[in-house]
């Protein structure tokens, strides 16, 4: 006989139930998870970063900049006269002295003007030198008419005295002796007269003589003034150094003002360092300074600051201190670093890729286990060449990313491997 097994679907449906109800929860708490789990940190190849340690001690705030040397003494001949070149006596680059001649240039007009100034000046000559004969001939008159009215005043004065000691002695009548007072008297205001017309035949032919003086100087001043403009044909260095520039060619005319050499002195030079306008605020006449030559490196300090800006630099003049190294001329490329101010205890660190003074940046500092960087923001002070200070976010002995790590700003943490 068949015995009935007790029906067991009820139990298998709860335990499908209770299998898939658990499956479900477990994939959700994987789910959940992995959400939670922050993505890979990227790797970086530790030989393309350059890192520093952070420091404390004295930090040398320094600008550098590009440059050129130039000469301190430049001089420009321009052309004194409407004339044309005739001859190229020498060309750029050799050595010249006060009085070598450069070019040569004509104009027949100079030459005109000089012979009319010279002889204006000899016509003036000969009519002072007329003039001084005329002057002295009438003084010499009016002296000797004063010599003879002196004659007679003291003639009449000898009578008088005679004429009145007779009369006092009863011998001569007082009619001679008033008559011949007042001739005497007479005589006296004509010699008085006559020295005052003398003064002034003086005084007049020394005006006469001055204004024909003046008439000399004028025309000597023109003279010279056509004879340096002759002169100037023969153009000339003007001073020792070498010939830089020539910008005229043989045939060319030029007007007056024009620019016809350009003379240096190679011996003293300077450097003009372009300084970029954020960097140069702090700087001023007087600071020290180096220039690297690329064949040595020299002593200098700042002699003058442009007050201008023109590209988003400012020209700083350095004089030179110590003698130039062989190979320096003008117009050649040079290096200069400008010293600021020596800080004496701060926090510093090389200076990263991108960060300007007084700013705040963010770096990857790398962690005492050396395989991982994390993104820290870090606050900068004042900022030198190579080196800036630390105002806040690192501490003595951190070790810091420096080189340019744009490509992963959007992470904070690497792999360094």
């Amino acid at each position: 006989m068949d015995i009935q097994r007790p029906s067991n679907a009820r139990a298998k449906k709860i335990k499908r139930i209770i299998y898939v109800t658990a499956a479900v929860v477990v994939i959700a708490g994987i789910t959940l998870g992995l959400s939670r789990l922050r993505p890979a940190a990227p790797s970086v190849d530790r030989g393309t970063v350059w890192t520093d340690v952070v420091k404390r001690g004295p930090m040398l705030r320094e600008v550098r900049g590009l440059g050129t040397l130039v000469p301190i003494d430049i001089h420009w001949i321009p052309a004194q006269t409407v004339a044309r070149v005739d001859k190229i006596v020498i060309r750029p680059g050799h050595l010249v002295e006060p009085n070598t001649v450069i070019l040569e240039m004509t104009d027949p007009a100079v030459q005109q003007t000089l012979l009319d100034a010279e002889y204006q000046l000899k016509g003036a000559e000969a009519d002072l030198a007329n003039l001084k004969v005329q002057v002295n001939s009438e003084l010499m008159s009016q002296k000797a008419n004063e010599a003879n009215v002196r004659s007679d005043y003291e003639q009449t004065k000898l009578q008088h005295e005679m004429d009145y000691k007779l009369h006092q002695e009863g011998i001569g009548s007082e009619k001679d002796e008033k008559l011949s007072r007042v001739r005497e008297q007479q005589l006296k205001i004509r010699v008085d007269l006559e020295e005052e017309r003398t003064k002034i035949a003086a005084d007049s032919a020394l005006a006469r003589l001055q204004a024909q003086q003046s008439h000399i100087d004028q025309y000597k001043a023109m003279y010279e003034l056509r004879k340096s403009q002759a002169d100037a044909l023969h153009v000339r260095a003007g001073i020792t150094g070498v010939l830089q520039l020539l910008p005229v060619d043989v045939g060319q005319s030029v007007t007056v003002g024009t620019n016809l050499a350009r003379v240096a002195d190679p011996k003293h030079l300077k450097a003009e360092i372009k300084i970029a306008e954020t960097q140069a605020k702090d700087i001023t006449i007087g600071q020290n300074a180096t220039v690297d030559t690329r064949n040595g490196i020299v002593k200098g300090h700042v002699i003058r600051i442009d007050p201008s800006v023109v590209n988003g630099t400012v020209t700083v003049d350095v004089g030179i201190d110590d003698p130039l190294p062989g190979g320096a001329r003008p117009d050649l490329s040079v290096d200069g670093t400008i010293e600021l101010e020596n800080l004496k205890d701060v926090l510093f660190v090389g200076r990263p890729v991108h960060g300007q003074s007084d700013s705040t940046i963010s770096l990857f500092k790398v962690m005492p286990d050396d395989s991982d960087a994390l993104r820290v923001n870090v606050k900068l002070g004042r900022s030198s060449v190579n080196t800036v200070e630390i105002v806040q976010g690192l501490q003595i002995g951190d070790k810091v990313i420096l080189s340019d790590m744009s490509q992963w700003d959007n992470v904070d943490r690497i792999r360094l491997k």
